[in-house]
């Protein structure tokens, strides 16, 4: 009977240690990205600044260039097939990402631009929030995104560890009393926001800059704000301008570009 444990443990190590594939995982699509066009594909957030960047870069040269953005099951078989680049709206995003695009390599993953968690309120800021303390009082009703272990976000655990950040349990107590959605990912949040009338929602500046009409931002004390980057890797067997493309990205020209919508290096 002193046997089952022992029994079980070395059952359990056994068990392959990098078994990859997810339920988005086709192993019939061939990985074939050489097509004249440089192809990027990764979460919403960062696209609408890697556009911005993209314009000037086909401008000076005249190469096509596609920027693929939204909830991964929208465009994940397409990536498979043809993607030169991934990015990953934050690290734990992109070594989700790496188990279903296994030609792409974790040693390759590249972080090019960092930015911070911040609070977008309605415009105007009617509930005149103006810190995170303010997010524990009762009746403020908050959005935060979160993966929820099914849907790949860049989201996942900050709210947690935003209002943990400080070892005070009854920040998070009083933090999770108020959150009124958990959605999967930054569309479902900025949807929810709107729809549920919350007062907040924990997420990145990109969201309140491209959405300045119906969003403000308020900053997170620096003893509390959590910091994620954007990554990029590339194909083994991408375009040749893809790697020209991810060059031109991290310049000193589109550093600027980036700026505008919160990405510093």
């Amino acid at each position: 009977m002193q046997m089952k444990p022992f029994i079980l443990t070395t059952l359990l190590l056994s068990a392959p240690a990098y078994a990859q594939g997810t339920a988005l995982y086709d192993p019939t699509i061939e990985h074939m990205p050489k097509d004249g066009i440089v192809t990027l594909y990764g979460a919403g957030g960062p696209n609408t600044a890697f556009q911005k960047v993209a314009d000037v870069w086909q401008a000076k040269n005249g190469k096509a260039i596609k920027i693929i953005a939204g909830p991964e099951a929208t465009w994940s078989k397409d990536a498979q097939a043809n993607a030169d680049i991934l990015w990953g709206t934050s690290e734990q995003s992109m070594t989700a990402f790496l188990e279903t695009y296994l030609t792409f390599k974790s040693s390759e993953v590249e972080p090019i631009y960092i930015r911070p968690t911040i609070i977008a309120v309605k415009a105007g800021n009617p509930k005149a929030i103006a810190g995170f303390d303010d997010l524990l009082k009762p009746g403020i009703k908050i959005v935060v995104t979160e993966g929820a272990g099914v849907s790949n976000t860049s989201g996942t655990g900050t709210w947690e560890d935003i209002a943990g950040r400080l070892g005070k349990l009854s920040d998070v107590t009083a933090f999770r009393q108020n959150i009124v959605v958990y959605a999967k990912g930054s569309g479902a949040s900025f949807k929810a926001f709107q729809e549920m009338d919350a007062d907040a929602w924990i997420t990145w500046p990109d969201w309140p800059i491209t959405h300045d009409d119906v969003l403000d931002q308020v900053n997170i004390a620096a003893d509390r704000t959590i910091w994620r980057d954007v990554n990029v890797a590339l194909s083994p067997d991408a375009d040749p301008e893809a790697k020209e493309f991810l060059t031109f990205l991290v310049s000193n020209e589109a550093q600027e570009i980036m700026l505008t919508e919160g990405w510093v290096r």
